[in-house]
């Protein structure tokens, strides 16, 4: 199967520096629609794990853009950290959130086979799992502004190709010569447990880590997040 190309747009929200936001599996770029971090945004409208590279080149060429910051979450996360590493000097900040050194193989093989036989029903499963039971309030958003839409949006075709890059993705040691790396966690992540971030540490000594309590795998809804970020 041949993979869809990238397509990027330019938010100008009159700031001075670009972040490009990488959303995660079974995500797009609405997943961000509460942030409010002091960049314009550069977002996949339309995106593949693997002509995402190729994509962003291009979009950053069309703009004139040749420095950025990248914040990837989740699946994000992994091409973030890849794309970093190829253009160094490109980036000004990586920020990678929630996510994990890798993905078994086995565990994704059942995903597929799950979603294969039920698409919305896993897909569900997933969404609400991806919130901790104390953080209602982000649950909540994410039913009333996107639950509905993922669970009948979503294609099966490109959930498969995302699972099939996780699948090899690993998160190995990154050293950037100017950027800052910082790592963002919820404490109560089941995607992505706490204890991956942990593991994270030892290979990546001279990185921050931030960690959000009572959130789960999507700590950027979380109020704490916001009191981080933006008090």
């Amino acid at each position: 199967m041949k993979s869809p190309p990238s397509e990027f747009k330019l938010f100008n929200r009159g700031a001075e520096e670009t972040a490009v936001l990488i959303p995660g599996w079974a995500a797009d770029y609405r997943i961000f629609s509460t942030l409010q971090l002091d960049f314009n945004y550069l977002i996949p409208i339309k995106f593949s794990p693997y002509s995402f590279e190729k994509g962003l080149l291009s979009s950053l060429k069309d703009n004139g853009l040749n420095k950025i910051s990248i914040l990837g979450w989740s699946m994000g996360g992994f091409i973030a950290r890849d794309f970093a590493s190829k253009h160094q000097a490109m980036i000004n900040n990586l920020t990678l959130i929630s996510v994990r050194e890798k993905y078994e193989k086995e565990d994704i093989g059942k995903i597929k086979a799950y979603l294969k036989k039920n698409k919305k029903g896993y897909l569900y499963r997933f969404y609400r799992d991806s919130f901790s039971k104390t953080d209602e309030e982000a649950f909540s958003w994410f039913k009333r502004h996107l639950l509905r839409s993922y669970l009948g949006e979503m294609e099966l075709n490109l959930l498969l190709e995302g699972l099939d890059y996780l699948s090899e993705a690993r998160l190995v040691p990154l050293k950037l010569k100017r950027a800052k790396i910082k790592f963002i966690h919820g404490q109560d992540d089941k995607i992505a447990p706490i204890e991956e971030m942990l593991k994270i540490k030892e290979n990546f000594p001279s990185a921050e880590f931030i960690t959000i309590e009572g959130a789960g795998h999507v700590p950027f809804l979380n109020r704490g997040f916001k009191r981080i970020f933006y008090p």
